[in-house]
């Protein structure tokens, strides 16, 4: 009996190993192209994290700004600086005083929250001259403890450390933006020093604030805020480099107490790898523009996204 059996010839093994050949050739390209495309959409969703979170830090802070002391600054150790509004894109450090926030929130007095600082002056009372002003509504020992807290204990309303000081809303005659103190220093008459009445906060001295300087003439509104802190952003980059820089975050100096942000205030880092930092004023809100890079296989790769605070 005779037992046929079938068999590849030699072509047909060498064309299906060719056939073979060709679909794990096709097959590792889609994986690199799968693989390559995993990495990048994670990148970009990891600058686009960074970017959010830069501009969401700078935002809520610039939220509680005093809007006429905004400047912008060409270098961060500088003199030439101009209100934003007029300042161009050769102009790379934001600089603003910030009003308490989190001492107006107050405290709680054992039946209600009470702030801080109320915002109100009492221009009738005697108390309200050139030497000190009565704030009805306030609990200026809630906004000194908060205060101190938040500054380190480098700020106090008793008088013991740096003063913090109330700017009044609303300015009549020339606005000149250097009156917030700014160095080169050149006065602090938008921007008063003050401390509780008698330098005790309590008592009369929970709603009295003394002038520091009691000597000058001021112009005293029923509006005011409470600062304590200027703040400033700024790209420092490599010497010749300008597409690769950290956004540093300075604040805890006092212009008025002629300080500066780049030898007496407190930095952190924001943001690394910033190839674009842009900002303008439109009126009273602020546009801001943040690009961030990244190196991927030989390839550079940003991200950018727009924030207007108001």
């Amino acid at each position: 009996m005779k037992i046929s059996r079938s068999a590849f010839t030699m072509v047909e093994l060498v064309m299906v190993i060719v056939i073979f050949g060709i679909i794990a050739m096709i097959s590792a390209d889609i994986f690199v192209k799968i693989y390559d495309s995993y990495i990048l959409t994670r990148s970009m969703n990891n600058l686009q994290s960074k970017t959010e979170l830069a501009l969401d830090q700078i935002a809520r802070r610039l939220q509680y700004r005093i809007k006429d002391s905004t400047i912008a600054r060409k270098e961060v150790d500088g003199t030439d600086y101009l209100f934003l509004a007029d300042a161009d894109d050769s102009y790379h450090i934001l600089e603003w005083i910030g009003y308490a926030n989190e001492a107006y929130k107050g405290k709680w007095d054992g039946t209600k929250n009470t702030p801080g600082w109320s915002g109100f002056i009492d221009l009738d009372n005697a108390n309200t001259d050139k030497s000190g002003v009565s704030s009805p509504g306030s609990r200026f020992d809630f906004a000194n403890s908060i205060i101190n807290s938040l500054s380190k204990n480098s700020v106090s309303l008793d008088g013991s450390a740096d003063h913090t000081a109330i700017v009044m809303d609303g300015h009549v005659g020339d606005y000149n933006v250097s009156s917030y103190g700014w160095y080169p220093w050149h006065d602090n008459n938008y921007a008063l020093r003050v401390k509780c009445h008698g330098g005790a906060c309590s008592g009369s001295g929970l709603m009295q604030l003394d002038f520091i300087d009691t000597n000058s003439s001021k112009e005293i509104y029923e509006h005011y805020k409470l600062a304590w802190s200027a703040y400033a952003i700024a790209p420092e980059c490599p010497t010749g480099v300008t597409d690769d820089c950290n956004l540093t975050l300075y604040y805890n100096y006092r212009p008025w107490e002629r300080q500066r942000c780049d030898q007496d205030a407190n930095h952190t880092l924001l943001v690394e790898h910033v190839t674009t930092f842009k900002f303008n004023q439109m009126g009273d809100s602020i546009r801001l523009k943040i690009c961030i890079g990244e190196n991927i296989y030989d390839k550079n790769i940003s991200f950018c996204k727009e924030k207007v605070v108001f």
